[in-house]
């Protein structure tokens, strides 16, 4: 298993650096995908995978992409409204077809997944964006590996008992200062081609720190949805690591708070 795994985790490793790399259409492409993915994950779920309602899940997440890369929103509240009404409109005319949670459950994967996962290709369209675009996977996959190794050295006090018994206090503390410890190397390394001062750099690795912790609220919120339907995984795509909100589920929370405490603190 942890060969699989080491390998599984080499692979997505690989293909994260050559999408984000690359960047532009390529990585909103492979967004698109991914996002759909992990919204046919959540929603076989609630059974709405194949489903009409999940139909307009998928299309609304495309939609918004849409308007991403070729127009600018006109209101992000016109999107939701927009999404919000189509969605009742089928649960109207199909009743009594779906149930409310099924109908919640679509409305709400377009934007656990799909609008959250986008801010991984707005941040990389930043100014820098191709280097602090990384600081969202050092403080989801970075941070959860110091986590993981300050819990396993010295973890006592459990952080979460009931939801997930593995993770401590004293873990969660070494993921936050391991990201941005690892930041502060990342941003020295890189410093000239990025032409940031040290203040920034301080900047990056408190911004970086935020979104290790907030990684944490976003593992843990995958594991609660999982628990409460009793899901070992979302899905097997990802050999060793589940599906890809099991391997994605911190990102999805780290890419928005990368994108606007970048764009607001560093601009």
């Amino acid at each position: 298993m942890f060969k699989t795994r080491l390998i599984s985790g080499i692979v997505l490793v690989i293909l994260a650096i050559l999408l984000i790399t690359t960047g532009g259409s390529i990585l909103w492409c492979a967004l698109i995908g991914i996002s759909w993915i992990g919204m046919h994950e959540l929603y076989r779920i609630f059974n709405i995978e194949k489903s009409a309602i999940g139909v307009v899940g998928y299309l609304s997440a495309l939609i918004y992409y849409l308007f991403l890369q070729f127009f600018a929103l006109p209101d992000m509240m016109l999107f939701v409204l927009g999404t919000l009404v189509v969605m009742m409109f089928v649960y109207v005319f199909t009743y009594p077809r779906y149930r409310t949670e099924q109908i919640l459950a679509s409305f709400f994967g377009v934007f656990y997944v799909a609008v959250m996962l986008s801010y991984i290709y707005q941040t990389r369209m930043l100014t820098n964006g191709e280097y602090i675009v990384w600081l969202i996977f050092l403080c989801s996959w970075g941070s959860d590996t110091c986590a993981y190794c300050v819990g396993m050295l010295i973890g006592k006090h459990k952080m979460s008992p009931k939801l997930s018994p593995k993770k401590s206090v004293e873990g969660a503390v070494g993921g936050v200062v391991g990201s941005m410890l690892l930041t502060l190397l990342y941003t020295g390394v890189f410093r000239e081609a990025m032409q940031i001062s040290i203040e920034q750099m301080l900047l990056l690795a408190v911004i970086s720190g935020v979104g290790a912790f907030i990684s944490m609220i976003g593992d843990l919120t995958a594991s609660a949805i999982k628990r409460n339907y009793d899901v070992k995984d979302y899905g097997n795509l990802i050999p060793g690591h589940g599906g890809i909100l099991d391997r994605f589920d911190s990102v999805i929370f780290t890419a928005p708070i990368v994108y606007y405490l970048a764009t607001i603190l560093i601009g």
